[in-house]
């Protein structure tokens, strides 16, 4: 086992990539150390309390994967600076401005973490910084990963900065870093340049998240106050621009520092002729400085701008224009405004900026590959969130770390449109750790293009039937395939396409069935460990090629491995990989023979995982966006929908139930208005929606919160209810969707129905109020049940008043979300009958009110929502099925039993029986109970019942108004009454009893019926008892209360 830990050295199942956990021990743990990105080390230097006083973390910064690992650090109580969740609207640089303005931030570093675009729309409000100070400034940490106008590409653009740059303070120090060491080093200059306020950019899009680079620490440098700049740079061996290419170039090449910059040097130290200035510092510009780098034979300057439209007048042309103005030598100064969509393909395409350069000045670089050394190696893995080789990645990747003559670069990236729960793509880069080439963005290197990579890794086999993946593989290559498909399977599952391109290359494809062998290796539920042991051993195999021996490819795995791999030897696990791997022999198949099939989707990165300091990644989560993320919705509705589900715009689709979309046309109160209780009868159009449903079935309604609650608690909240919110479409599931703050509050999520006790223990992490904090963790431990069964039975608290309790815990909105989670449909059992109403559906409703001990009238939250429903309104509905069913034989007796809003069923099994009459069919008798309190108030349809007396579909009713009388009557009491008839009934006639109402009167009319078997079919009581028991096998005694 090496000295480094790797993610098999344990049997902690790998369900997802991990990363080391960084722990509070100090800066020389997290450096050297191959296996941190570059962006966990900026988050770790920025999140310090010796650094920071506040960490303000932006939506937007999240969104590019940004500031997870500092928010996770602050919650779980770790040494980090208090964090702060704020949302990005116009003016949001003001909240910044007001804490180091006023108040005990005076006397403090703030650090915030914004995106590019969100320090664009900060950047007016920045203009009213104060001076800074030693004990009092700004540092703004800003991934630099732009989403492009259409939302669903990524690009490295500067962009956003186009326009807002003039607005920016003169005094803040703009900082732009490219290479991982770089970033790392800027991020720790940011805090010692103690007399500015400080932006430092990196590259998010790639370098600070790759993993496989040992950065080392900047040596600490002495704290002096008012050091210039400059002069804080040339200390830690950086300077305003750096130089690369041909000494004595003519034609020079100005631009950001960033992924171009970096590809533009490597090509222009190859080049004659030719050289290239990227800018380290933007702000301030110093003028001198370009001067004193630029050689002393340039004539022509070609500065590239990062602009959002062409039509955009670029920032660093005019400063570098207005440098030169007045050079002896210079003799034109050309701007070339570069689109994000342009910056993309220049990153991502093969040889698309050599191609752009070539234009301006000759090259000597023909193609990015030239760039690399020669014994290079590349790889794509591609897999699936939540599959058990999702880690494999980083697994192989630790084992070429334990190598200590191989370099290698891991970058993971994330489809989250092309397939439903999205596809993780990690890129990784092989080369020997001699080779002394320049650093290059693996995307330049390893870009989304025909013929890039030597070994191909297909981690679920699906998507060799969606994904055109294979054309990623060179001639000659190798392709691995994990699944349990035998190699006939396999070319049966594979496009013809796909099977011609894979003949014509000649690759050598590999199948290994890892589940399959790790099932039999290790007795274990989870062999998640085993399958990751099982495809390394087998790419090792494939990766040493010709030298392959079974012992040589052990010895190397014992450097990343433990001897037993969760129960199995390491040798019996190398031995099944060896035996597994399966060489499929691929037919020969012309282009022009292939047979035509749907078009297999491309690869593109648009989302970044994030990872939590526990190790769990997320590539997507509840986020506060905009309206493209609405619109990703609708132009990317497969990947968003799940799988077998069919669209239908006005619905919920993605949810479990089948739902419709219904109409109501009658909301009538049966009770007097000046009557306590609001009973009311509901009737929906059901036209054209193909709901059907049968006797006794409930209609499961998704109710609405009332809007103006919703409305007071985000005025409350201080959320705006018209932004936009990505949250799950259903609780806990990966699918997403984007809606309206108002309408997630008002449509989903359960904002004003009754908290769980976890949810106080959820909700204390963001509680800034010690006391807070510490109440909600007591109400929410063992300790505290009293205290929660009181606030839950006594005082029925909702959501929202626990977090009018302790104001203090505001997670953000989309936190919020999750926490509470959705409104659960309400079942109500349907009052008619399909063959006599047709294309309708009714119910009875009471509506459930009742006053807290505090005063306040609480509400039920879907009787109300029904209560509500205007004629025409649009209702979504489902359909439960119900132990309230009619016996076979229409012959059966039938015993209903019913109180109150308990007649529904029964209203649906008498026009049933009505409407067999009418047939011409015979029916058993029917017995009819029903009970309320007055006959005059409710006596519900009291005029239908009367009807189906007269026309003898009720046999006997033995009404029951409790209040009516001087005696409370019962319709136990009634059915005591009918004892002889009932018992006769129920053992001699097959008859069925139902009772459907609240619970309270079941032992009552339980006892009613036993007491009938006891007198008048000669039985015991225990034996009566029993024999009822037993008609509940056989539904004949069916009880629905609640």
């Amino acid at each position: 086992m090496s000295g480094s830990s790797t993610p098999l050295s344990s049997t902690k199942t790998l369900s997802t990539a991990s990363s080391p956990k960084l722990k509070a021990n100090g800066l020389e743990a997290l450096f050297f150390n191959p296996r941190i990105p570059a962006s966990h080390l900026i988050e770790y230097i920025s999140s310090r309390p010796q650094t920071s006083s506040t960490i303000f973390v932006y939506d937007l910064a999240e969104q590019t994967g940004f500031g997870t690992l500092t928010k996770s650090w602050a919650r779980s109580g770790k040494e980090s600076a208090p964090v702060v969740d704020l949302q990005t609207r116009a003016g949001a640089g003001l909240t910044l401005v007001g804490r180091l303005s006023e108040g005990t931030s005076q006397d403090g570093v703030i650090t915030a973490y914004t995106s590019t675009k969100g320090l664009s729309m900060m950047a007016s409000s920045l203009s009213y910084l104060p001076e800074a100070g030693p004990t009092s400034r700004l540092v703004l940490q800003v991934p630099n990963l732009h989403f492009a106008n259409d939302a669903v590409s990524i690009s490295p653009s500067l962009a956003p900065l186009a326009t807002s740059l003039p607005i920016l303070p003169s005094s803040l120090v703009i900082l732009l870093s490219a290479t991982p060491q770089e970033a790392a080093d800027f991020a720790h200059l940011s805090y010692q340049l103690t007399s500015h306020h400080v932006v430092h950019i990196f590259d998010h899009y790639a370098a600070a998240r790759e993993i496989g680079h040992s950065l080392s620490p900047l040596s600490p440098l002495p704290v002096k106050e008012n050091r210039s700049v400059s002069a804080v740079l040339a200390q830690a061996g950086y300077s305003f621009f750096d130089y690369a290419g041909d000494s004595e170039a003519e034609t020079v090449v100005v631009l950001l520092n960033g992924p171009l910059a970096l590809a533009a040097k490597a090509i222009a130290s190859r080049s004659v002729g030719f050289g290239v200035i990227s800018v380290n510092v933007l702000r301030p510009w110093d003028e001198d400085s370009l001067r004193d780098v630029l050689p002393k034979t340039a004539r022509i300057i070609h500065v590239l701008d990062d602009v959002p439209t062409a039509l955009t007048q670029g920032f660093l042309y005019a400063d570098v224009f207005g440098a030169l103005l007045y050079h002896e030598v210079v003799s034109a100064v050309h701007g070339h405004r570069v689109t994000p969509a342009q910056t993309q393909s220049y990153v991502s395409e093969e040889d698309a900026f050599i191609r752009f350069l070539s234009k301006l000045v000759p090259v000597s670089v023909k193609n990015t590959s030239a760039l690399l050394s020669s014994s290079a190696k590349k790889l794509f893995l591609f897999s699936t969130p939540n599959s058990p080789l999702t880690s494999f990645s980083h697994v192989l990747e630790d084992v070429f770390l334990s190598n200590k003559g191989v370099s290698a670069r891991l970058l993971t990236d994330h489809d989250a449109f092309s397939k439903t729960g999205g596809i993780n793509i990690n890129r990784m880069l092989l080369s020997p750790k001699k080779d002394v080439s320049p650093f290059l963005p693996i995307p330049a290197v390893l870009p989304f293009e025909k013929d890039a990579v030597d070994f191909l890794g297909i981690l679920d086999p699906s998507l060799v039937k969606s994904h055109a993946l294979f054309k990623y593989a060179k001639p000659g290559s190798v392709i691995l395939v994990i699944t349990s498909w035998s190699p006939a399977e396999l070319l049966e599952n594979l496009p013809s396409e796909s099977i011609a391109s894979l003949g014509q290359k000649g690759v050598h494809l590999f199948t290994l069935d890892a589940a399959g062998i790790a099932s039999r290796l290790v007795d274990a539920s989870n062999t998640d460990v085993v399958e990751n042991a099982l495809v390394t051993l087998a790419f090792l195999r494939l990766y040493l090629g010709s030298a392959a021996q079974e012992d040589l490819v052990a010895a190397v795995a014992k450097t990343a491995f433990e001897g037993v791999v969760q129960g199995a030897s390491l040798e019996a696990v190398n031995s099944a990989a060896w035996s597994g791997l399966v060489n499929v022999e691929t037919p020969i198949v012309s282009g022009e023979d292939a047979n035509p099939s749907a078009a297999l989707k491309e690869i593109e990165f648009n989302a970044v995982v994030v990872e939590s300091d526990d190790g769990d990644s997320v590539a997507t989560g509840a986020y506060v966006g905009t309206w493209h993320d609405a619109a990703k919705h609708i132009l990317f509705h497969d990947a968003f929908t799940p799988s077998g589900l069919a669209s239908e715009a006005s619905l919920r689709p993605e949810i479990p139930d089948d739902t419709f979309l219904v109409t109501c046309v009658v909301n009538r109160r049966l009770t007097p208005l000046e009557y306590d209780r609001n009973v009311f009868h509901l009737e929906f159009d059901t036209t054209g929606t193909g709901l059907k449903y049968e006797i006794g079935e409930a209609l499961g309604v998704h109710g609405w919160n009332d809007a103006q609650e919703v409305l007071d608690f985000c005025d409350w909240y201080g959320v705006d209810p018209n932004r936009l919110v990505t949250i799950p479409v259903v609780a806990g599931e990966d699918n997403m969707h984007t809606r309206t703050v108002f309408q997630a509050l008002q449509q989903q999520i359960d904002l004003f129905g009754r908290p769980p006790k976890s949810f106080y223990t959820d909700l204390a992490p963001y509680a800034t109020s010690s006391v807070d904090r510490h109440s909600l963790l007591f109400i929410g431990s063992a300790e505290g049940s009293a205290t929660f069964k009181k606030l839950a039975e006594k005082d029925t608290v909702t959501f929202s008043d626990v977090l009018r309790m302790y104001p203090s815990a505001k997670p953000g909105i989309e936190c919020l979300c999750e926490l509470v989670g959705d409104i659960k449909p309400r079942h109500y059992s349907i009052a008619s009958a399909q063959c006599v109403v047709g294309d309708r559906v009714d119910l009875l409703v009471v509506a459930v009110d009742w006053q807290a001990p505090n005063g306040s009238l609480r509400y039920g939250q879907c009787t109300r929502y029904l209560a509500g429903l205007k004629i025409g309104q649009k209702v979504t509905v489902s359909i439960k099925p119900s132990v309230m069913k009619l016996p076979p034989d229409n012959m059966q007796p039938l015993i209903l039993a019913g109180l109150g809003t308990g007649a529904a069923p029964f209203r649906a099994f008498l026009q049933h029986r009505a409407w067999l009459l009418q047939q011409g069919q015979q029916v058993g008798p029917v017995y009819y109970y029903f009970g309320s309190r007055y006959q005059s108030a409710e006596y519900l349809y009291g005029e239908e019942i009367e009807s189906f007396i007269l026309d003898n579909v009720i046999t006997r009713a033995g009404l029951a108004f409790s209040r009516d009388g001087p005696k409370k009557v019962y319709i136990q009491h009634k059915m005591l009454e009918d004892s002889e008839a009932l018992a006769t009934m129920i053992q001699d006639q097959n008859g069925v009893f139902y009772l459907c109402g609240p619970t309270w009167p079941v032992p009552d009319v339980y006892e009613a019926l036993v007491n009938a078997l006891v007198k008048y079919k000669g039985q015991d009581t225990v034996s009566a008892g029993e024999y009822l028991e037993s008609l509940k096998e056989e539904e004949r005694y069916v009880l629905e209360v609640y």
